[in-house]
């Protein structure tokens, strides 16, 4: 895939969210010329960094992936596929930039959490459950079985992890799953179910068991974080949160923060890749053995990372996620202060109608602008365009593109939504993902096995770059703002987002069994 192609998709990923923050930043949420000229340069460091990172995934670090599931596979010794199945999801998950801005916001509200004991812990959760994945394929245990006994333990597990920790847990199972893992957990299980079905005398689907690896894996971060945060209540290690509504409504002044920046992540960087250098290296010389011309393509493509990389969370960092907060700082202030105007004239005997107006249309306001937020967010992301043609495809052109894209973007709009009002309102994220995940599973046993797969796969396509970066910041400054605890109201959006794509794919899945039924 060529630059000029990658450069077009991240363009239209992020281009509509900054139409959006602009209008929205010189009408009813005015942010500044400082902060808005920030946004603008942080929005181009972004595209560009997202663009090149993106470009050195497919020449360079992509090949990696699939000739080493390949020759792993065709080895046909179980130890070392599982081995090297857990290896490869614990290198790859640290380089993964959704996680390391997922670990700097959880820094920013509780400094107390060490940001590489969060992401050591979340890449040996998606190590584990890759394997236990690869070992369901080879095994032919059924995906849904895998599923239920995964998310029952999480959910039990959940409820003895502090309320702090919940959402973050969550959160990080959609996180994880970005544009460095999906590739690579992906290219491993279409390799190890092809090989399968080759050797396979039951006549397994590949194509079905083909899915679903993804989903599993999405699981892992969820259990590691949930039993990181255990151990941090045990040892007394954590915070509470509380410096968080401080902490993020400070912001850095200047243009200068760019710069400044630029050496904490340049070793942040450096840190995350060096990993994924030395796994590249250890298979070139044990396992794959690419010619000379394909070694130097891999390096060209691992420079690209490096470089786009860089320019991603110094664009994240110094202008996307302030702004980002400062917005729904904002307009959560806005939502928050016509509701306490209202209760001291209550408290002061002085009953007048008209001052619950402004209150409820602020609120309005900042519901329906999380709702714009999500429905823009999941239809702008590339991954998204290729998981609708990948189903409509499959289906035979049954389930429409089109239909896809509006279930989708429908779900994840109600998705921000939701995790707006749990800002304002403070009700518990159990309310929507235990009845969501209930859903989710239950659907299992009625759709076709290549859409729960699928299903599964998508929710961590849904919460991309763009959720991880922006939502969660725009989330964190509204629950600043009105007076919440960032770290039990804010974490959860990307784990409602990642939620709605296991029920919308699912219900597509059923009406395709249904038409096709119909047809025969």
């Amino acid at each position: 895939m060529n630059l000029q192609q990658k450069f077009r998709e991240t363009l239209f990923s992020v281009l509509p969210v900054m139409l959006i923050v602009m209008i929205l930043g010189v009408t009813v949420a005015p942010l500044g010329g400082t902060t808005i000229l920030r946004f603008l340069i942080g929005g181009i460091l972004v595209i560009i960094g997202l663009t090149l990172f993106l470009l050195g995934v497919d020449i360079g670090i992509l090949p990696i992936g699939e000739r080493s599931g390949a020759a792993l596979t065709s080895k046909r010794n179980l130890p070392l596929l599982l081995g090297a199945s857990f290896f490869i999801g614990f290198m790859i998950t640290i380089a993964e930039p959704d996680v390391q801005v997922l670990a700097d916001q959880v820094r920013s509200i509780d400094p107390d959490v060490s940001k590489w004991g969060l992401i050591l812990m979340i890449a040996g959760g998606i190590g584990f459950f890759v394997m236990l994945g690869i070992l369901r394929t080879v095994l032919s245990i059924p995906l849904r079985i895998i599923l239920i006994v995964s998310y029952g333990l999480i959910f039990a597990m959940a409820y003895f992890t502090p309320e702090e920790f919940q959402g973050v847990a969550f959160d990080s199972g959609g996180a994880t799953t970005g544009p460095m893992t999906v590739p690579f957990i992906m290219a491993l299980g279409v390799g190890v179910a092809a090989v399968r079905a080759k050797s396979s005398k039951d006549g397994s689907d590949s194509g079905a068991d083909s899915f679903g690896l993804t989903g599993i894996a999405s699981a892992g971060p969820i259990f590691a974080v949930c039993l990181y945060g255990i151990i941090l209540a045990v040892t007394g290690s954590g915070g509470d949160g509380s410096v968080a509504a401080e902490s993020t409504a400070h912001e850095a002044e200047g243009l200068g923060v760019f710069i400044t920046e630029f050496p904490m992540v340049l070793k942040e960087v450096s840190t995350a890749l060096l990993p994924l250098v030395f796994m590249a290296a250890l298979f070139q010389f044990t396992l794959i053995k690419m010619p000379p011309f394909q070694v130097i393509r891999m390096i060209r493509g691992l420079i690209l990372s490096f470089v786009g990389l860089i320019a991603f969370l110094i664009g994240a960092k110094g202008g996307f996620m302030p702004a980002g907060t400062k917005l729904g700082e904002i307009l959560g202030g806005l939502a928050i202060s016509g509701d306490k105007t209202l209760l001291l004239l209550n408290a002061a005997g002085e009953i007048e109608k008209s001052m619950l107006i402004p209150g409820i249309v602020q609120i309005i306001l900042l519901l329906l602008t999380g709702c714009i937020f999500g429905a823009v967010v999941v239809c702008a992301e590339p991954a998204v365009w290729v998981l609708t043609d990948q189903v409509e495809n499959v289906s035979g052109g049954t389930i429409k593109r089109k239909v896809m894209i509006v279930a989708l973007s429908t779900g994840v709009a109600i998705a921000i939504g939701l995790s707006m009002a749990r800002v304002l309102f403070r009700f518990s994220l159990w309310y929507v993902l235990i009845p969501g995940y209930i859903i989710a599973l239950a659907l299992t046993f009625f759709c076709p096995k290549l859409f729960t797969g699928i299903a599964f796969d998508s929710g961590g396509v849904a919460s991309g770059p763009m959720t991880s970066t922006f939502i969660l910041s725009f989330s964190l400054g509204a629950s600043s703002a009105s007076g919440g605890n960032p770290a039990v109201d804010a974490f959860g959006v990307i784990a409602l987002v990642a939620m709605t794509p296991l029920i919308a794919i699912q219900i597509l899945g059923i009406v395709f069994k249904i038409k096709t039924r119909e047809a025969k």
